[in-house]
């Protein structure tokens, strides 16, 4: 009808100045279930750079979302242009390998702030703008089926996150608003593996048979579509999984530790 504006459908993602949220946007780019995209990290550059990969669309946004006033502006310019999230991919994270009391206040604040704190502030913020077959997609880890000796709070930070996907998942099913929790292993070609790795750091030093980006959202997508609620995209991280369920965390814990030493 005359007069009528196409609802703009847009996928959000943060995270995505690198890492897993950088190749969900190259993956997603050409798709056209999305109009737009809105790409949130701190690093303005690199955003800017992936927006000229697509001729959709794409709205930059330098956040840093372990700052409140970073969700108050998302939320302001959600408010002004009113768009259909689609899709939500929070892909912001960060770790770091190292026992908890060698760790500072800062680098454990920040894990949690960013990992857990922003996870939800920032689906709080766009929900009200997600409708029927909207999608959302929490990275969790593999880390968090576990406690896990020189990666402890990282690990804790990625079981909230686990748990958090889960309730969301079924809160919203009758809202038919997709909910998956993925929980990757180490990645090779993604810059996590170097960040949470430094010379004073001990522990998980040699990774063995780490995942691709590439197999990782592929599979996570496909596992949105069906509305898993976790996804465990690889043979590791799904035998992990099992062995979780199965083996006592008082025995789990001691053999993680070993592992991290070799």
């Amino acid at each position: 009808m005359e007069g009528c504006e196409k609802e703009m459908n847009i996928a959000v993602i943060t995270g995505a100045s690198a890492g897993l949220g950088m190749k969900f946007f190259e993956h997603l780019k050409n798709n056209p279930e999305y109009d737009a995209f809105w790409l949130i990290a701190r690093r303005k550059e690199r955003l800017e750079a992936l927006a000229k990969e697509t001729s959709k669309p794409v709205k930059v946004l330098s956040l840093d979302l372990t700052r409140s006033e970073s969700i108050d502006t998302l939320a302001s310019e959600l408010q002004k242009e009113k768009p259909v999230i689609r899709l939500l991919i929070n892909s912001a994270g960060l770790g770091r390998i190292g026992r908890i009391d060698e760790q500072t206040r800062k680098e454990s604040e920040t894990m949690v702030d960013l990992n857990c704190r922003a996870i939800v502030s920032v689906t709080n913020v766009c929900l009200p703008y997600m409708t029927k077959g909207s999608g959302i997609l929490n990275i969790s880890s593999i880390a968090g089926f576990q406690p896990l000796p020189h990666f402890g709070i990282y690990a804790a930070s990625k079981a909230f996150v686990e748990s958090y996907s889960k309730t969301l998942h079924h809160e919203l099913l009758l809202k038919h608003i997709h909910v998956t929790c993925v929980c990757p292993y180490w990645i090779k070609d993604t810059e996590f593996i170097a960040g949470a790795q430094h010379e004073h750091n001990k522990g998980y030093k040699h990774i063995i048979l780490p995942s691709h980006s590439n197999t990782v959202v592929s599979l996570s997508m496909a596992a949105l579509i069906v509305n898993a609620w976790v996804c465990t995209p690889g043979i590791i991280t799904t035998v992990q999984r099992i062995c979780a369920w199965i083996v006592p965390d008082c025995i789990v814990t001691p053999f993680m530790e070993l592992i991290s030493r070799i």
